[in-house]
């Protein structure tokens, strides 16, 4: 520590922020927060900090959110009290379902006033309490640098999540003999980083792969976080196990490996499936055993036994009781036990065993891949997503919620980081303004957004983002003129019955839109033209929105529907060699 001339409050956070490594802050200003916002500009002036003017406080904090998750490192978003504070809820939600480090500081009404009804007043503390990983009410001045460093290490310890600190108005502008608190000297009775393994688990675990002729990995949200993926690959290939993924885990194995298997679950991929449902040992990493990846959860692997590791000890037997149970975080136990082998085990392992096991799962390839619709008579979303992520490769994409999310977690393969989706709690309107977080931090990457037609108008607001600040974002919009997935489940499960899920009526004109924020507006209505105007999207040097009309009906398949089992999955075929070679095949 070391001490400091009389400051404000709002001097306190703002340097407090920057001494714990904040660069950009994504927000939107109002009444009580002002005292902070004016301390901003005169580090802004400075060229210490940056903050990103969003339109709408949900849009800030899901631009935190996308900053966060592709970084690694912790969000950071400001709203005023009141309707400020509350528009914050849906992406503080969003941020807590799928794990995303973020501090959300809110402005407050002064101390006098709290309690009193005052205007703009809302108990935002009592608002969140369910949806945060902790939360700070602002009540001493000279506590603020402790509670800035202590949110830091809240958030971005164990578990990540969003923490909340409401900061009253008068807190702001008093002022008081300032004491930077770092996070080095964090000190939290009763919290502990979470990692109690030891050799007694590595020996069962090793005795359980050993023995396994049909091991699966099943991998999730948790190894991302822990950036996992070359220890968990390095122990697919020694024990030469197949790997599935969460939606949240996509980008832990390039998806071309022949041992990858794509995506599990009520959208994935007959294969992982297939081979959830037939495993002997499923070893899961850093997921929560989820009812989108479980289907009917007393028949999810049911003749396997579980090796479950997470550094959340909550998760471990909540919905699966695991043989193997390790808290932990899933880079430093993988890194560990891969040494136990070595000096233990001598790698005597015979990866022959697993090999009708990933003759059987090859043959699943084979027989119900993943197709691209291939008719002339209209444009399918799957091969607009196909020919992205083959042209850009190397792409961060963000997506909103719906059935375009699902065909981009099919078809699109992706590196660790380079996956923003809201995956728990399923936010539309999420896509477009993570975009902005995502391509803040990442200036000189390609960033390309995912969006349904009826996700997009969630937060097209934010294109004013986009544009203020000149960001090259690609957004393409998978436009069938409905909401997609809601309409497929009206066609499934409600006779047909299609209420309120038709969008054409009063939606913009796309094209028009992009004009008045001054971003370039394109149209992909036929099959002939993907190649030349994808092409020209992804070359050209500014932001573009590119409206893609796409068979309206078209439905998003497997698909396990509510209730069943993963191996009773909807809409898929087997399909031949004649078959096979009239699509294109992932």
């Amino acid at each position: 520590m070391y001490t400091s001339n009389m400051k404000t409050g709002a001097f306190a956070l703002i340097d407090s922020l920057i001494k714990n490594g904040v660069s950009h802050i994504f927000g939107y200003p109002g009444g009580a927060i002002l005292p902070i916002y004016d301390e901003l500009f005169r580090w802004e002036e400075k060229k210490i900090l940056n903050h990103i003017l969003c339109r709408h406080e949900q849009a800030a904090i899901h631009a935190a959110d996308g900053y966060a998750r592709s970084t690694g490192q912790v969000g950071v978003c400001f709203a005023t009290s009141g309707p400020g504070a509350t528009n914050l809820v849906t992406g503080i939600a969003t941020a807590y379902m799928d794990s995303v480090p973020l501090v959300v500081i809110t402005g407050q009404v002064a101390r006098p006033f709290i309690g009193t009804d005052a205007f703009q007043e809302v108990d935002i503390f009592g608002i969140t309490l369910p949806i945060v990983k902790h939360s700070y009410v602002v009540r001493d001045s000279s506590q603020i640098s402790r509670i800035v460093a202590e949110s830091f290490y809240i958030s971005k310890n164990g578990r990540p999540g969003p923490v909340l600190i409401d900061f009253p108005k008068d807190i702001g502008l008093e002022k008081f003999p300032y004491l930077f608190f770092s996070i080095n000297n964090v000190s939290l009775p009763g919290f502990s980083l979470p990692n109690f393994f030891e050799e007694k688990h590595f020996e069962k675990m090793f005795n359980l792969i050993s023995s396994s002729i049909q091991p699966l990995l099943y991998v999730g949200g948790g190894a991302i976080s822990s950036e996992a993926s070359s220890k968990i690959c390095e122990l697919s290939l020694k024990f030469s196990i197949p790997i599935t993924t969460t939606l949240m885990g996509k980008g832990i194995i390039d998806e071309n490996d022949p041992l990858s298997l794509g995506m599990l679950g009520m959208h994935g991929t007959a294969y992982a499936n297939f081979a959830v449902s037939e495993c002997d040992l499923l070893i899961a990493l850093g997921v929560r055993f989820d009812d989108r990846v479980t289907g009917k959860l007393d028949e999810f692997a049911c003749s396997a036994q579980v090796i479950h590791i997470d550094i959340d000890p909550a998760e471990l037997g909540k919905n699966r009781v695991p043989q193997v149970a390790i808290v932990g975080d899933i880079n430093l136990v993988l890194n560990d036990f891969l040494k136990y082998i070595k000096v233990t085990k001598n790698d005597n392992f015979r990866v022959e065993q697993t090999l009708p096991w990933r003759k059987k799962i090859f043959l699943w390839k084979s027989q119900y891949p993943l197709l691209v619709p291939k008719n002339a008579h209209f444009l399918s979303a799957q091969e607009i997503l196909y020919f992205i992520s083959k042209t850009i490769p190397n792409a961060y994409i963000t997506t909103d919620v719906g059935q375009h999310q699902m065909w981009a977690a099919q078809f699109l393969n992706v590196l660790p980081r380079h996956w923003m989706s809201s995956s728990g709690l399923g936010t539309m309107g999420y896509g477009l303004p993570s975009s902005i977080g995502v391509q803040i931090a990442h200036v000189n990457e390609c960033v390309v957004c995912i969006s349904g037609d009826a996700s997009f108008q969630m937060n097209l607001q934010e294109l004013a983002t986009v544009s203020q600040y000149n960001l090259p974002i690609k957004i393409i919009i998978i436009n069938n003129k409905w909401q997609g997935m809601v309409r497929q489940w009206q066609q499934a499960f409600y006779g047909g019955r299609y209420s309120h899920s038709n969008m054409e009526k009063g939606s913009p004109d796309f094209l028009k839109l992009a004009q008045s924020f001054n971003i370039l507006g394109l149209e992909l209505e036929f099959r002939r033209d993907i190649e030349r105007i994808l092409t020209n999207v992804f070359s050209y040097k500014g932001s573009v929105i590119l409206n893609c009309r796409v068979k309206e009906e078209e439905n998003c398949y497997p698909m396990v529907a509510p209730g069943k089992s993963n191996s009773q999955m909807l809409g898929i075929t087997k399909s031949s060699i004649k078959d096979l070679n009239k699509s294109f095949i992932k």
